[in-house]
């Protein structure tokens, strides 16, 4: 019970360090909604280190890709109704093709066509923030006492593991 209540500490700390970061190195927007998915990006990279989801490929390509494709929309189309719904399937089948679905980037283009979002905010918020994350998340689990796995477990794995999604199954 003393090692995972360690444990629970050490993640919460090396989060809280971890997202505190990317707030202060993004100059905490204007809207700090903008910011909202790293939350969720923190839980990956400190509680579940080795999901496929956790690692590089799947964090970076998901927020940028995701939020490009809000920004795009929101630049072209504005922020009526049908951009959020339309935004959002194209990231995700953008992510699923590409293979870098990190659940809390799904978020990024509502969030980007709220926020109205431009383009210098992919690098300025998005990548910034990812990259703080990601960072800390890599000395953190270097760090850590007793370790089984470090931050990334595997840079370039691909998330989801395989192309079969949801419900269809692989008939080759």
């Amino acid at each position: 019970m003393i090692k995972i209540a360690f444990r629970l500490l050490w993640i919460s700390f090396g989060a809280s360090v971890a997202l505190g970061l990317a707030l202060i190195f993004t100059k905490s927007p204007v809207t700090p909604f903008i910011l909202a998915s790293l939350g969720g990006s923190t839980i990956f990279l400190f509680g579940l280190t080795g999901a496929a989801a956790a690692q590089p490929r799947a964090l970076f390509g998901g927020h940028l890709i995701s939020a490009l494709i809000g920004i795009a929309a929101f630049q072209c189309f504005g922020d009526a109704l049908w951009v959020y719904v339309f935004a959002e399937i194209t990231a995700i089948c953008t992510l699923l093709i590409t293979r870098t679905v990190h659940p809390p980037a799904g978020a990024n283009p509502i969030i980007m066509i709220q926020s109205q979002a431009n383009f210098i905010h992919l690098f300025q918020i998005v990548l910034i923030g990812v990259g703080v994350l990601a960072l800390i998340a890599c000395i953190w689990t270097w760090l850590t006492p007793g370790k089984v796995l470090g931050y990334p477990v595997k840079w370039n794995s691909p998330s989801p593991d395989s192309k079969n999604w949801s419900i269809w199954q692989n008939s080759n």
